[in-house]
């Protein structure tokens, strides 16, 4: 299938949501859950099928041995589940279009679930008897004839991206709702790229999961760089979410794109379902932003939290009432915290967090102090706006690597902003295209001195060039302009294939702390008994701590061409013509006064 033919299906599918919402009795914001119960249903229909053939034979063959197996038992060893026959979608595709059409469905949904118990209470059923209004009876089943063009030969991957597109969607749709169980996928993506997350016997948290995004986007990653399918499947991910509802999208989520895991319905500031602690390879989320009603009693005793300080109010009690416990002020840094002690000793983290973040005081400037100091973040990156459907400002992306503070980068962090790398998408929504998450991503391998990688996108580009068309007859072909745009941007930033500071885009900042010596080179001590520091001009330090990247990688001042004095002539010229028209402007201003004092006889 072509990138334009499976445009061209989402486009097809999206359309019976539309469909859907306009005819079934169902509130807007619960309309999702049949539509996906629907991708799920014809995925595992032609999965199954596609192994069906491989099935019979085994259970042909081992019949009457000792070997002997169901064909149950063959079916999920073959494609991880069994489908009765009374799933399988031409059967409810082909009866009647009547009421009992949502009975079928919801039999089958009951059918699957039975057989396999890890789907237990995932499918949606109940909700399909409301697609079958009395005024249009046969709404139901145009749905499900819509979803039977999805073609035979459909591989995993291209379900996967049908049912991320309606996620997607469905999140567009809700708001700032959508944002509670969706992150847009190419900044996931961009996350996975800089995670760089490797097969093997790996352990994968999300502790924030909402559908399952960050899971599925490591899996397309070890994928994609030709992982061996047995050491991917090696790879488990364990996520938890509080919601519901969401739990199951994230349940489907994980089956439709085959990537093992465990999902746990459960509130990550008081539970703990995986011992997270020291536990985990790799850990990703986008955590709910500023939550300020975390009870401090319930979370400052928990290590996932207080290894870096708990964050509290000045007064340590402040507003504390006879009903009302201490709560946390603001929870951003327990996520943060709760990501650096998830970690073992060569674990990796990402995760999505409110600029406000990176520069908080008082008992947050503490935490962030530590962790800086300790040499365990990595990476911080400043997101463009209108990325998130849920947050319009730009989000920060933060880093960690607890392998850090045994390298000779320890005292040190790279900051990216790319506020300016982006997409628009419509008038309220951006996001990164494919080459923009490889540049960006190349940024850190440079910074890290793979300079392999940096050469193998130039080429991959370059070859591109090569075989680009001058024109395009639409917009989602690629011309050779495009491709020497991207060509361009890479060499003007790093023209001899490795890492430099780009002015505007990033700066690799030391901690920029040492210690006043005295002439047995040993520290000085100041009056309070411990050493005396000293802080280097524009270091980490001397910028308090902040891990806001653009107090670091600085502004690109255009060159205008002009001389000094020519500029200074300018400006000077741009003054007068000010105060002139600030002159008339009061006149005017005088004459309205007077004209209307005339008018109302006063």
């Amino acid at each position: 299938m072509t990138d334009k033919e499976l445009k061209d299906l989402k486009a097809d599918l999206w359309h019976a949501a539309d469909v859907l919402r306009s005819g079934a009795h169902l509130a807007a914001n619960k309309y999702g859950q049949p539509i996906l119960g629907l991708i799920f249903l014809r995925y595992a229909d032609i999965l199954y099928k596609q192994h069906k053939d491989e099935i019979e034979e085994e259970y042909t063959r081992l019949l009457g041995t000792r070997m002997e197996k169901t064909k149950k038992e063959i079916s999920i060893e073959k494609c991880g589940f069994f489908l009765p026959e009374c799933a399988y979608y031409d059967f409810i595709n082909d009866a009647p279009d009547t009421a009992e059409k949502a009975d079928l469905v919801k039999k089958a949904m009951e059918a699957i679930e039975k057989e396999n118990p890890k789907m237990d209470g995932v499918l949606p059923k109940e909700v399909y008897a409301q697609l079958v209004p009395e005024e249009e009876p046969e709404l139901l089943s145009n749905i499900v004839r819509i979803f039977k063009d999805i073609p035979e030969n459909c591989t995993i991957d291209i379900f996967g991206e049908i049912y991320e597109y309606f996620l997607g969607n469905f999140a567009l749709a809700e708001g700032k709702d959508g944002g509670t169980f969706y992150t847009p996928a190419t900044v996931v993506r961009y996350m996975v790229e800089v995670l760089d997350p490797q097969p093997g016997d790996k352990k994968f948290l999300d502790p924030a999961c909402g559908s399952g995004g960050m899971f599925v986007q490591a899996a397309r990653y070890m994928h994609a760089h030709n992982a061996n399918e047995a050491e991917q499947m090696k790879f488990r991910c364990y996520g938890v979410e509080k919601e519901p509802d969401t739990v199951k999208l994230a349940k489907m989520n994980l089956m439709l794109n085959n990537v093992r895991g465990d999902i746990t319905e459960a509130n990550s500031y008081y539970s703990d379902p995986y011992n997270a602690f020291g536990a985990f390879d790799y850990v990703m989320a986008n955590p709910p932003f500023n939550v300020d009603e975390v009870s401090f009693d319930r979370v400052s005793g928990d290590a996932r939290f207080n290894t870096y300080g708990v964050p509290r109010n000045a007064t340590k009690s402040a507003k504390k009432t006879s009903d009302k416990k201490e709560t946390v002020p603001n929870a951003n840094y327990l996520w943060i915290g709760y990501f650096a002690t998830a970690l073992n000793e060569h674990g990796k983290a990402a995760l999505v967090m409110a600029n406000s973040a990176s520069d908080a005081g008082k008992s947050e400037y503490e935490i962030r102090k530590k962790m800086i100091e300790e040499g365990i973040i990595s990476q911080m990156v400043t997101l463009p706006s209108n990325m998130f459907s849920s947050v319009t400002l730009p989000a920060t992306l933060w880093f960690f690597d607890k392998h850090k503070p045994q390298t000779e980068k320890k005292d040190e962090i790279l900051f990216i902003d790319a506020r300016n790398v982006f997409t628009q998408v419509d008038r309220a929504h951006r996001k990164f295209s494919d080459e923009q998450i490889k540049n960006l991503g190349v940024i850190t391998r440079l910074y890290h001195g793979d300079t392999a990688a940096f050469d193998a996108l130039l080429a991959e580009y370059r070859e591109a060039l090569a075989t680009a068309p001058e024109t395009a007859k639409d917009k989602e072909t690629k011309t050779k302009a495009y491709w020497q745009a991207q060509i361009d941007w890479l060499t003007e930033r790093f023209p001899d294939g490795v890492y430099r500071d780009v002015i505007g885009l990033c700066k690799a900042a030391k901690l920029g702390i040492s210690f006043e010596l005295d002439e047995n080179d040993e520290p000085k001590l100041g009056k309070d008994g411990e050493p005396i520091r000293i802080i280097e001009e524009d270091s980490i330090a001397d910028q308090d701590y902040s891990l806001n990247a653009g107090r670091y990688v600085g502004v690109v001042i255009e060159d205008d061409g002009m001389t000094e004095d020519e500029f200074k002539e300018t400006m000077l010229g741009l003054n007068a013509e000010f105060e002139s028209l600030n002159e008339e402007a009061k006149k005017l201003e005088s004459e309205i006064a007077g004209n209307i004092k005339a008018l109302f006889g006063e």
